[in-house]
């Protein structure tokens, strides 16, 4: 299974395709002026306490105040306070980047209220884990935490928690071992599950290049005005490679030689043995055509999503959950037997519902019609698969197994807006009214035009263009509709076929071939 990860730079920014055997998986923007991502930390100011929804609004700079909620505040808060009074006073010079000194404070109660900890106009070190979506403003939580390739640094905690994904319970004492001698004090640590079989030296580099950007955060903070980023996150194309590289990736092709020595010299840091993957692409089609990326994204973002099979999947978006139609179409036709070609096409269909799962970032309540099968065989089946194909979703996500009904939920997470990409194009010829002109009046309509330029223009040396269909109207016969303009004006009239234009389109062109405009 091949991985190749191509970014194409425009002017608004850049866009990042993740392929899985030359099919579109992942897509991504990245551009200038997007602000609040996962993972930005910003210094923000409590706008209003909410005792009956035990949450309070925070400024971080967005146009709607961010959401923060008591559960989001994280056990640690009352020493995430005192740190930012401290680093924020008078001697904030004497503040120290390293928690060694810095006396921890009590945990908060779980079952607490926000006003008792919160106050309004107070300051405060958040984390963006939610965009900002449609018409709410970003999620924040006060559980600060630094990705790494391998490790999460988790300041003002002295844990060490371990990847649920590493199984091994020898390799777990071996990592819990390693990452304890190594840890910083006050500095909680998670350990990713790329961190399994790893060396040490390979942990310490990656927690030291942690302690470090926590160290220009704090550098930052004490300098720091209300709803300033003190600490941002990388861009969404070095964040991708952090967190995926792992994989049997081939290669990583760039359009940009800005972002490809970006990227090049972010690998050599963190994984030197795979440089050679990335290449800078400087062909003459653009990137994305040349790939087969932009017909893909024609065909995998309408509402109707065709299987290769014949089958296809009818997809519906609404306020409170998605719907997803698994139909069979002409797939139905080709075998006799009914329970084998809902079954089949079933799995396809769950095959192409995971991608379209990622493709498109749907999060929320997910509720797949599948094709009614009789055998609880097929049904279990079935959500096994799905549940394996969905293992590559870097979202949390939950699968149910099918329901009496046949009816499928998931629920996935979301932490930033869904993507979506208009399919349709303008139709030329209603030019996006739904609406043409009558059929039957549009040889009269050229008629009169025509008859305005011979007798009010007096222009005999114009040229008609229109459909084929009204070519034969105004030339066949005799005598023709032209043959009497001709006896009427004595003006012989050029008139050509052109296939491109519809029905009730024409176009007028002078001698010199430009169009002629009668509006």
């Amino acid at each position: 299974m091949s991985n190749e990860l191509v970014i194409n730079s425009t002017p608004e920014g850049s866009r990042i395709a993740l392929m899985r055997d030359k099919s579109l998986v992942e897509l991504h923007y990245d551009n200038d002026e997007t602000k609040f991502q996962v993972g930005d930390i910003y210094l923000g100011v409590v706008r209003k306490v909410v005792p009956g929804l035990n949450a309070a609004f925070i400024d971080i700079g967005y146009d709607k105040d961010a959401f923060l909620h008591y559960l989001d505040l994280g056990p640690k808060v009352r020493s995430l306070l005192k740190y930012i009074k401290l680093a924020q006073g008078k001697h904030h010079k004497h503040v120290s980047e390293n928690l060694k000194q810095f006396r921890l404070e009590p945990e908060i109660d779980k079952l607490g209220k926000i006003n008792d900890v919160l106050k309004q106009n107070q300051k405060i070190l958040v984390q963006v884990v939610k965009e900002p979506i449609s018409t709410k403003g970003p999620r924040l939580s006060c559980e600060l935490s630094l990705a790494g390739r391998y490790l999460v640094l988790v300041p003002f905690s002295n844990t060490v928690n371990i990847s649920k994904k590493i199984t091994d319970a020898g390799e777990r004492r071996r990592l819990l071992k390693l990452v304890n001698s190594i840890r910083p004090e006050n500095f909680g640590v998670i350990i990713r599950t790329v961190a399994e079989n790893q060396e040490v030296s390979e942990l310490d580099k990656d927690l030291r290049d942690l302690v470090t950007k926590w160290g220009e955060g704090v550098s930052k903070l004490k300098v720091a005005t209300p709803k300033e980023k003190v600490i941002g996150e990388m861009n969404r194309a070095t964040s991708m490679l952090r967190d995926i590289l792992n994989e049997s990736f081939d290669s990583i092709t760039v359009d940009d030689r800005e972002v490809y020595d970006e990227i090049r010299r972010f690998i050599l840091q963190i994984a030197p043995d795979k440089a050679g993957i990335v290449k800078h692409y400087s062909g003459k089609t653009k990137l994305f055509e040349h790939q087969g990326i932009e017909k893909q994204l024609k065909t995998l973002f309408g509402q109707t999503v065709s299987l290769g099979s014949g089958g296809y999947l009818v997809i519906e978006h609404t306020e409170a959950l998605h719907v997803i139609d698994v139909n069979s179409g002409n797939k139905s036709n080709a075998e006799n037997n009914q329970e084998a070609t809902a079954f089949n096409v079933n799995v396809e269909a769950a095959t192409e519902i995971a991608r379209q799962l990622r493709l498109r970032d749907m999060g929320g309540i997910i509720v797949v019609d599948f094709i009614d099968m009789k055998k609880a065989e097929h049904k279990q089946k079935l959500y096994q698969h799905i549940k394996q194909e969905m293992k590559a979703d870097r979202s949390k996500h939950t699968v149910l197994p099918l329901s009496k009904f046949g009816l499928m939920q998931i629920t996935r997470q979301r932490v930033r807006p869904e993507l979506s990409i208009v399919t349709k194009e303008k139709c030329p010829t209603c030019n996006g009214t739904g609406k043409i002109t009558a059929s039957i009046a549009i040889a009269d309509q050229i008629e009169t035009e025509v008859m305005y330029l011979l007798e009010k223009q007096n222009d005999g040396k114009f040229k008609l263009g229109v459909h084929p269909y009204l070519y034969a109207y105004f030339t066949s016969g005799f005598p023709s509709r032209r043959m009497k303009w001709f006896f009427k004006h004595f003006k012989w009239v050029k008139i050509f076929e052109d296939s491109s234009l519809g029905l009730s389109e024409y176009k007028f062109f002078d001698h010199h071939d430009e169009e002629i405009s009668l509006k």
